[in-house]
């Protein structure tokens, strides 16, 4: 048994994943990030082996990724968010050729060969680029929880059109199509719409190639699944584990540096 943990420090949250020999994975969780990354990232690590009964001797490798990935002071080697997720898509999905991450903060798009090595890259960093960040501003306007806004929106028949992913500008916007009476799971879906309109710009801008698979947070709400694969025409892997991409794609490449070591055997 070979055990390598990957841990995602994000800026909302920290995800872990455990991972035994490099392939079959024996744990996830996630917690709040807080303004302390490495106290974070320790305080999952202890939850994860208290969950799992493992011991830190048991550990053979700690990779760190993530915007707070530096800080983890008990890491062995950190990597890049972009890395990590497209390891972790590949792993859970491996037809994988093109992997969407739509964060808090920003948006980035791979496409990535057979084993999971990115090829072509595109980040964008604008203004509520991320969608997520933007998501929490429409759900504070609308009086919603972030983890519910994606299941009222999927029940809209006439989503509105948002014309802009600026959390500033669309304040407005959203307040003034609810003094008009619009119906809240149009003008939620319209907000999601908008998202991914701004998304497919990346795209365009890497190459669309399926299979496409979702990473980050957003794989967890449906209507953002549901309106990249309206407007894309092609289906989106999208799973509860795909939330741990980051940290389970950290672990795999915990795992390839310990066989090119020759510290194990593949």
């Amino acid at each position: 048994m070979v055990y390598t943990v990957g841990i995602d420090v994000g800026t909302r949250n920290t995800k872990i994943a455990i991972l035994d020999n490099g392939y079959e994975l024996v744990y996830t969780g996630f917690r709040k990030t807080g303004y302390d990354f490495n106290k974070a990232a320790k305080e999952i690590y202890m939850d994860a082996l208290n969950a799992t009964g493992l011991r830190e001797g048991d550990i053979d490798y700690i990779v760190a990724t993530g915007f707070g990935r530096y800080r983890v002071d008990f890491r062995d080697i950190n990597v890049t968010d972009i890395t990590s997720a497209a390891r972790g898509a590949n792993l859970l999905y491996p037809g994988t050729r093109s992997v969407l991450d739509i964060g808090a903060g920003n948006t980035r798009v791979s496409r990535i060969d057979e084993r999971g090595k990115v090829v072509k890259f595109a980040s964008t960093e604008k203004c509520a680029a991320g969608g997520g960040g933007f998501l929490e501003k429409i759900a504070y306007y609308t009086g919603f929880r972030i983890d519910e806004i994606g299941k009222v929106a999927v029940k809209s028949a006439n989503p509105v059109e948002i014309s802009t992913v600026c959390s500033v500008l669309a304040e407005s916007e959203v307040i003034n199509l609810i003094t008009q009476d619009v119906p809240m799971e149009d003008i939620l879906m319209g907000a999601h719409l908008s998202i991914v309109g701004r998304v497919i710009t990346t795209l365009r801008r890497v190459g669309l190639e399926p299979e496409l698979t979702l990473t980050g947070g957003l794989v967890l709400n449906p209507a953002i699944v549901k309106a990249l694969k309206a407007k894309l025409g092609v289906d989106v892997n999208a799973s509860n584990e795909l939330y741990y991409a980051g940290a389970i794609g950290a672990a795999r490449l915990g795992y390839i540096r310990l066989v090119k070591k020759g510290l194990v055997r593949s």
